[in-house]
């Protein structure tokens, strides 16, 4: 029995949040698209670096926008790269570029890759985004292999979320603030934490699969 860490929402609330975005995030597509502020290009390559990628695994990148973690996922030389996102531009976006990566649209927590399946899930600048964190959480488990990694991740950092909160026309949850935060959140969905990052610019939280 899966303790529930997370806040319950109703399907019509998940649904009515997950068009929001979708919807914004078709239109706001070019805002995504680089130059990146400084610094920025380096920290994500230190995110994509956390996740340990071996040759030949398989990743999905969930919220992928543009595909701003792609050209970094491929120097690792693995097997498959899925690419999640709600809007169907973003993806649109990520076809033409990274005609090799396979695109899924939607919710991850209604994607339906098979059983242990996927190695690295990467959810970059996205989790704040995640409406029903809780059935996410238990499909995430049920895709990932035992000793896969979940990196949950930001290039500017936790404080750039109460930004973003005053922003976007849906709600923005908060980041974990700590390992042990993390650690009770996590641990019932099968996950223990591997590694903990939080400095002013940068926010990377690694989860490990031990189920």
């Amino acid at each position: 029995m899966i303790m529930k860490s997370f806040k319950s929402v109703s399907p019509d609330e998940i649904e009515r949040i997950n068009k929001l975005q979708a919807d914004y995030f078709d239109q706001a597509r070019h805002f995504f698209d680089p130059p990146y502020p400084e610094g920025v290009p380096e920290r994500l390559e230190q995110i994509v670096a956390a996740a340990a990628i071996n040759p030949r695994e398989i990743v999905a990148d969930i919220g992928t926008g543009t595909g701003v973690l792609v050209p970094l996922i491929q120097a690792c030389l693995p097997g498959t790269i899925y690419a999640n996102d709600l809007s169907e531009s973003m993806l649109a976006s990520v076809r033409k570029r990274y005609p090799g990566v396979k695109t899924i649209k939607g919710g991850i927590r209604k994607v339906g890759l098979p059983d242990s399946s996927v190695d690295v899930f990467l959810v970059n600048a996205c989790y704040p985004n995640l409406v029903d964190k809780h059935t996410t959480f238990l499909n995430l488990q049920r895709m990932i292999r035992r000793g896969g990694r979940v990196v949950i991740s930001h290039p500017m950092g936790k404080a750039f979320i109460k930004f973003l909160k005053k922003e976007m026309p849906f709600p923005i949850d908060d980041f974990p603030d700590s390992k042990l935060v993390a650690q009770k959140l996590f641990y019932s969905y099968g996950f223990g934490v591997k590694a903990f990052v939080d400095e002013t610019l940068l926010y990377i939280l690694v989860l490990e699969s031990i189920e």
